[in-house]
């Protein structure tokens, strides 16, 4: 097919590679703008962007596309077959969305309609949920509304984290746009509605990456730090400083027992040793930390952070 692509990060690379691969004409790569990174501010390329221009792919990266006629224009005199979508960040408004003759499919990041929006993968990590999958779509002009093509569900690893499930489904929301462009061609593509029972997945807030000890239960806690990892991290303040937690997990009643263990606070800390580790008490549970960062510092496996960091037992993240 002739084929304009649309996406912006890694997840989306991974669709435009796939394509490429099974060679389909791609006639041209909208992505978003190139952004200052790191330290340095320094202009950083999308993936989708690195990739097109290793293989001389042409580049838009319009601010908008809304009321945008020079590119609505420049994707008529395209005359894509298809315009695929994937983590592009931006509206489609109605005019784009006509222009191919198959319509514009979008690959998206959950069982539809559970997850609409921006973050998918990461609430359904943070929120605990056992499966999730990659869903194909037709696009309309609402917020992945629109009718559902080909769906595949997978298992969420209990100990698994939003990179670690980033990288499963980007490879599968590949494979699955490729399938599903074939039976478009084809003519055998089914097309379901959505039902009402939606849940919504929008951008992550930073607000929400601190540690609520008394308000969290220690699974809760659990699924915040690997729903966030990579991404921003959890945090929590020890005497004054930001500490983030990368990794950590819930304590077996056969690891750490401790006495009178409901009259302590939340936040206390119940163990801390390079040998042990470092045990923290939650509302429910005791939460044991794998991997750590202190202010300013770099991520580093609990004992190796306590061989350098005293955190005496009894004190409390707050």
């Amino acid at each position: 097919m002739d084929i304009v692509f649309m996406g912006t990060p890694d997840f989306a690379r991974a669709s435009l590679e796939k394509l490429f691969d099974e060679g389909h004409n791609i006639l041209g790569v909208f992505t978003n703008e190139d952004k200052p990174k790191g330290r340095g501010m320094k202009l950083t390329i999308s993936p989708v962007k690195e990739f097109a221009i290793s293989k001389d792919i042409p580049v838009y990266q319009p601010k908008t596309l809304k009321k945008n006629t020079e590119m609505i224009e420049t994707i008529k005199m395209l005359k894509p077959d298809v315009i695929c979508v994937v983590a592009y960040g931006k509206i489609l408004p109605k005019e784009i969305l006509e222009i191919p003759k198959y319509g514009c499919i979008n690959v998206h990041g959950s069982l539809l309609p559970k997850y609409r929006g921006a973050a998918p993968i990461q609430w359904a990590v943070i929120n605990g949920e056992k499966t999730t999958g990659v869903t194909t779509m037709y696009m309309n002009e609402g917020m992945d509304t629109g009718d559902m093509i080909l769906k595949q569900e997978v298992e969420i690893g209990e100990d698994e984290t939003t990179g670690e499930l980033w990288e499963r489904l980007e490879k599968i929301g590949a494979e699955l746009l490729v399938k599903t462009l074939r039976e478009i061609e084809l003519g055998i593509a089914p097309r379901m509605k959505q039902g009402n029972d939606f849940t919504l997945a929008p951008m992550l807030d930073k607000k929400m990456s601190k540690i609520e000890w008394n308000n969290k239960t220690a699974k809760e806690i659990k699924d915040l730090v690997r729903g966030l990892n990579p991404i921003m991290g959890a945090y929590t303040f020890f005497k004054g400083k930001k500490i983030k937690f990368w990794r950590v997990n819930i304590a077996k009643e056969d690891e750490i027992t401790v006495e009178n263990l409901d009259f302590l606070g939340n936040g206390v800390v119940l163990l801390s040793n390079p040998k042990d580790g470092l045990y923290i008490k939650a509302k429910e549970g005791i939460i044991k930390v794998l991997e750590i960062q202190g202010e300013n510092g770099k991520k580093m496996p609990i004992s190796d952070f306590l061989r350098g960091n005293q955190i005496p037992e009894f004190e409390v993240f707050e």
